[in-house]
Parts: structure tokens; sequence; C-alpha cells
């Protein structure tokens, strides 16, 4: 007769409550749809030279004399205020607003867990002095920081600028700006569940047989507590497209000519009535997106809660 080492019980007690948080996930109807969509916002971001090449079109080659022109078999939607194509601008801008929102996840991510962790783990003056800084940051109104912290002239600094280009410059102030405002509640999140949880016997076992404090946090706590942080990090890449949409379409974010929605919408702001379209499809699209993100976000939570796994 075989016996189940704990450590196979151990993987197949995971994989088993992996599987019963999938269905349940596929059972929450607005998540799987949110996600369809989010995988053909991400798919259209990743083809975007593809299809500019397959249709022929620059994002930006201007053509004065097709200025604002109507919806046709070479321009899907039509001309900006300047001749540009709407539609393969807008596939580009798809592109760079995700890049932005997945790379503040990503960075706000990194930073909030280990914060937390460090936090929850050593405590004391260690977890006093952290989350004092995460209150501080936290009190902040974000927004008028945001705005004074974009409207930072990287370009002046000679350093970065001869050894990035403008756009990428610009695209790196706000991953930067954004992610400096993001990853307190990823903070806040990790810190009180491994405070839950440190004590614990397998923790004290970890400890008694010499495995180090990086060891414990790395191996032992961080990979326990990242269900919320999961459903955190979900919900935080809707709120970054928002907030890069509204720095850029108050001219302190993406600059142009890269396209981005909040550019898009900021180029179109004087032009909402005689071409109306300019500024709806953008903002439609940021709204499509930030609620499919807040609906998968919903989903996340109600499948990973395990109060909600049916035994």
């Amino acid at each position: 007769m075989v016996t189940e080492t704990p450590e196979k019980k151990k993987d197949e007690r995971a994989k088993s409550m992996l599987r019963i948080a999938l269905s349940q996930l596929l059972e929450h109807r607005l998540a799987v749809i949110s996600l369809v969509v989010i995988a053909l916002f991400c798919a259209v971001a990743i083809g975007a030279d593809g299809i500019a090449w397959a249709l022929g079109l620059d994002p930006d080659a201007q053509d004065i004399l097709n200025r604002y022109g109507a919806p046709s078999a070479t321009n899907w939607l039509g001309t900006d205020e300047v001749g540009r194509d709407v539609f393969i601008r807008l596939i580009y801008g798809t592109r760079i607003s995700l890049t932005v929102a997945f790379l503040v996840a990503i960075a706000s991510t990194v930073v909030g867990v280990g914060v937390g962790a460090i936090a929850g783990y050593f405590g004391g003056i260690v977890d006093n002095l952290l989350m004092r800084v995460t209150d501080s940051l936290l009190a902040l109104p974000t927004l008028p920081v945001l705005i004074i912290m974009a409207s930072i002239d990287t370009t002046k600094i000679p350093v970065l600028g001869s050894m990035v280009d403008a756009q990428m410059v610009s695209i790196l102030k706000m991953v930067l700006v954004l992610m400096v405002f993001s990853w307190m509640v990823q903070a806040r999140l990790v810190r009180g569940e491994i405070l839950a949880i440190k004590e614990q016997e397998y923790i004290l076992a970890a400890r008694t047989s010499g495995m180090s404090s990086a060891g414990i946090i790395l191996r032992e706590l961080i990979p326990n507590v990242m269900t919320p942080v999961i459903v955190s990090v979900t919900l935080s890449v809707g709120s970054s497209i928002l907030f890069e949409a509204a720095l850029s379409f108050l001219g302190l974010g993406i600059q142009p000519p890269t396209p981005s929605w909040g550019n898009m919408l900021n180029n179109a702001q004087e032009l909402i009535y005689s071409a109306p379209m300019l500024a709806v499809i953008p903002g439609l699209l940021i709204l499509a997106i930030v609620i499919s993100f807040n609906f998968l976000g919903d989903g996340l939570q109600d499948a990973l809660d395990p109060k909600a796994i049916r035994r």
C-alpha cells in the first residue's frame, strides 16, 4: 500500500481548490464576459503592428486635405483633426493604455507585497515605520498629487533623454507616477494576512528547521496570502487606466504624437459638437475596459473566497 506524503496531499488539495475556484469563476457570467473582453483588448494591443500593416495605415500619418473625414473603406472610423486614421490610432492607444496599466500593476504588486510582507513578519519598529509611510501616502489627495508629479518635465534630464526615446520616457514616467500611489492597498492587505498566519504551526516549524527569514517570507508566507492581492491587482488595473487617461486628457500623461485614449480625448474636447465621435469612441473604450476589470475582480473575489468554496 502506497502512503501519500504530506507534500503530495498538499499539492492535491491545492489542485482541488484551484479546480473549484475555476468552476465558480466560470459560473460568474459577468466575469467570464469581462475576461473575454479583456482578452480581445489584449489581442488587439499585441497585434497592433500587424493590423496596421494589413490595413496599410500609419497612426502618425497626416492628411490635412482629409481632416474630419467620414468613415470609409480606407478609414473605418474616419479621420481626426489633422487627417490621421482614428481606427488605427485607437488600436495603438489600446496598446499604450494597457501597457501602462499592466506595468503599474506589476510594479505596485512587487512593492506592495514586499513592504507588507516585511512589515507583517518583523513587526515592531519595522512595522510601525513602513505602515506610517503607507498611511501617509494613503492620506494624500491622489489626483492633485498625481497632476503635480506628472507635470515634471523628464525630458530636461539629459542622461535620461540620451538613453531613452521620448515615447518611452513618457510611458516610464506614467508608470512611476501611478505606481507611487498604487502599492499601499496591497501592502495593507498582505500585512494583515501575514499577521494572521505567521504564528501558525508550519511557520514555526520552518523557523525551527533553520530556514532564513527571507526564505520563510518568500516560500511560506507570500504564496499563502496572494488571494486578496490578486483581486486587488485586478481592480487596480482599471484604476490605472482611468488615471492614465485623466492625466493624458489634461496633457500631463502620454504625449502626442504617441496615441493613447486619454490624449485622443484631449484632442477632441474642442470638437465635441463638430466631430463628437472623436470623443465618444475613446470614452466608450475606457468605459468598457474599466468595467470589465471591475467585473473580473468581483468574479475572482467570489471564486477565491474560501467561505464561498463548496465542499
